[in-house]
């Protein structure tokens, strides 16, 4: 029997969607390129402060506008999907033929396929805290099926590719 080495074992870090709206990128109203979501100046960044105030900023445009922060709607179900503050469609998501494939910025696409591209999957025990509710155990039939692990993986290169251009 063959050791798995690091890079092809996955665990699941216990991590919410939460922790992947301190920077969203989603798509300008004005002029339709990739804008950010991001703290306000002087709110804190982390992701125990998602109530904060939020900037919307278009390096594109110039464009700028601000949220309360006071009030988010996490939407999942939805598309295309928005951000939880403006409402505005991901910049990171794309439709396949399973379904929609869709992340808040780089690092939620960095997990994402980290999963995906790993042969084995390993997760906390469902009788843990909050193991149902981690980002990797919400995520959709299709991304989880080994089957479907090409597709995902395009769809994942799509958007990765999406960042440069």
């Amino acid at each position: 029997m063959t050791a798995l080495s690091p890079s092809s074992r996955f665990r699941d870090p216990q991590l919410s969607v939460r922790a992947f709206v301190g920077t969203v990128l989603v798509r300008c109203p004005r002029c339709a390129e990739a804008a950010r979501v991001v703290p306000a100046a002087g709110a804190p960044g982390d992701a125990a402060s998602m109530f904060a105030e939020r900037s919307l900023v278009c390096r594109g445009c110039g464009l700028a506008r601000r949220h309360p922060g006071e009030r988010l709607v996490l939407r999942f179900g939805a598309e295309p999907v928005t951000d939880p503050y403006f409402g505005l469609p991901l910049w990171l998501q794309t439709e396949t033929r399973h379904g929609l494939l869709w992340a808040y910025n780089p690092e939620h696409l960095t997990l994402i396929r980290q999963f995906v591209e790993a042969p084995l999957r390993e997760h906390a025990p469902w009788h843990e805290p909050g193991a149902r509710m981690s980002l990797i155990a919400r995520l959709p039939a299709w991304i989880k099926r080994a089957k479907n692990r090409t597709e995902a993986l395009r769809g994942i290169d799509r958007l990765r590719a999406s960042l440069t251009g």
